[in-house]
């Protein structure tokens, strides 16, 4: 597959056919799923990687709380096998606890680690983590550096445009990064600024891709949540890779539906009723065995509405679906949606 883009002065001319990030090599056009926190667990990556996310990360781990042996940053170091490519991303502002933090995630063997240099959240970036540290960027490349240097795993970094809108030097950031040694970078359309407001701007993500300095893969994310924008977005822009994070929420359908429209520029019919529920029940159960009932049901509620839209007149079942305590009480009430809804298309 041949892609081509115009950055201004001339127009390119690459092959797509084969994408390398370390060790990890594709031999279709990855799409990837973003790390989401409370969202990107072991139950969601099995249903996503199911249904064509070619690579996955885990939730965003603390390195203060890995040190520290926290209960919670322990259990997001989970993965299995069947979920391999699967990189592990880590977020923090002290140099040592990154380092120290790295070395306890090779432990674990994951394909690579990813270092978060672009969550929003204020708990977050008031202390200088996350997207916080693009207030600092010699730190970011220091930093980078070093975690580079403390492990054998390829070393990603998922970042943004800048701080703000007078601080969008994601360019010169990326080269800067590129010389200290990382095998990929991700970056996000918006600024810190903007959190997840406005419309994600691909043109500097394309501006990165095209920089002739550049040759690591740039993997480009936002608000890509059909199938015929990723198209025109790979096409547009050049990158290497697509990250699919809030598109994906109760749709892990987004990355077959991808795939098949790259490969026949065809849109792909939607799941039908009986996918739709036996991805919220390969979701529960999984969901239930991991974390526990009572946190798993707790867990799973947030998906629902997105699992299920569409439907007509589903609310009834929605309200008892985020309602229900047990497992068994789950499983019944969908049961009952089956039975009501087998003849109806949902949208």
């Amino acid at each position: 597959m041949d892609l081509q883009w115009n950055t201004g002065l001339e127009q390119h001319t690459i092959s797509k056919d084969f994408v390398q990030i370390g060790h990890i090599s594709f031999d279709r056009y990855p799409l990837l799923l973003a790390p989401m926190e409370d969202v990107s667990d072991p139950p969601f990556r099995t249903v996503c990687k199911a249904n064509g996310a070619d690579m996955m990360y885990t939730e965003f781990i603390s390195v203060e709380g890995l040190i520290r042996d926290a209960v919670k940053s322990q259990k997001k170091l989970d993965f299995s096998e069947q979920e391999r490519p699967i990189g592990i991303q880590m977020f923090g502002a002290d140099i040592d606890s990154m380092t120290r933090a790295a070395e306890i995630i090779e432990m674990v063997k994951p394909d690579l680690l990813d270092i978060n240099f672009g969550c929003p959240v204020k708990k977050v970036v008031c202390k200088l983590a996350g997207a916080g540290i693009l207030q600092d960027i010699p730190k970011m490349v220091k930093l980078t550096e070093k975690v580079v240097k403390s492990t054998q795993l390829p070393v990603t970094v998922k970042t943004r445009l800048g701080w703000d809108e007078k601080t969008k030097n994601i360019v010169d950031v990326a080269e800067r990064l590129q010389d200290v040694g990382i095998k990929a970078l991700t970056i996000h359309g918006r600024t810190r600024q903007q959190m997840y407001k406005g419309e994600a701007d691909w043109t500097l993500i394309g501006a990165v891709k095209n920089n002739p300095r550049m040759i690591i893969p740039i993997i480009g994310n936002g608000d890509i949540d059909t199938p015929e924008k990723a198209y025109k977005y790979r096409n547009d822009y050049g990158v290497d890779g697509i990250m699919i994070g809030r598109a994906s929420i109760g749709y892990p359908w987004i990355f077959r539906e991808i795939h098949h429209y790259f490969q026949t520029k065809t849109l792909l019919e939607p799941p039908t009723l009986n996918e739709r529920l036996s991805a919220i029940k390969t979701h529960l159960t999984k969901s239930v065995a991991w974390k526990g009932e009572r946190l798993g049901i707790l867990e799973m509620r947030r998906h629902y509405a997105p699992y299920l839209k569409g439907l007509p007149n589903i609310k009834e079942f929605r309200s008892r679906l985020v309602t229900a305590d047990h497992e068994n009480e789950v499983m019944d009430i969908l049961n009952q949606v089956e039975e009501v809804y087998e003849n109806v298309i949902a949208i």
